[in-house]
């Protein structure tokens, strides 16, 4: 059985999807685009985007009482892959910054994104 997860700290889904599902060993979120969860804004860089993404991502899975840490993989969608120095080290700063280990992680670059967003991030985590 899959349970939604729904939060006020990241964007509301802007089609019909949901932020997470709660699988309860595993969760899956949604792709989340660098929208401010609390003004609706985007911001222009990408290392401001891909932050955005990643603190996005972090309040679905911690709405499921997990953290960070429990990530065990990634997907990062980059609109330029020229962008992936830059990328990389705002992923691996966030990583770092909550003393969580590094999931497996695919990038990928694609023609176009919702909202004409730079970068879009999903991920798995486990309950461990």
């Amino acid at each position: 059985m899959s349970y939604e997860i729904k939060t006020e700290n990241a964007p509301a889904a802007i089609g019909p999807y949901v932020q997470g599902v709660d699988l309860g060993n595993i969760i899956i979120t949604s792709g989340q685009i660098p929208v401010d969860p609390k003004t609706g804004e985007i911001a222009a860089d990408i290392i401001a985007q891909t932050t955005q993404s990643l603190e996005n991502i972090q309040a679905i899975v911690e709405k499921a009482g997990l953290n960070v840490a429990n990530i065990v993989k990634t997907t990062v969608f980059v609109k330029d892959l020229n962008d992936f120095a830059s990328v990389n080290a705002t992923y691996e700063a966030f990583f770092n910054k909550h003393n969580a280990p590094y999931p497996a992680r695919s990038c990928v670059e694609v023609a176009r994104l919702p909202k004409d967003v730079c970068i879009e991030i999903e991920a798995i985590a486990i309950r461990k």
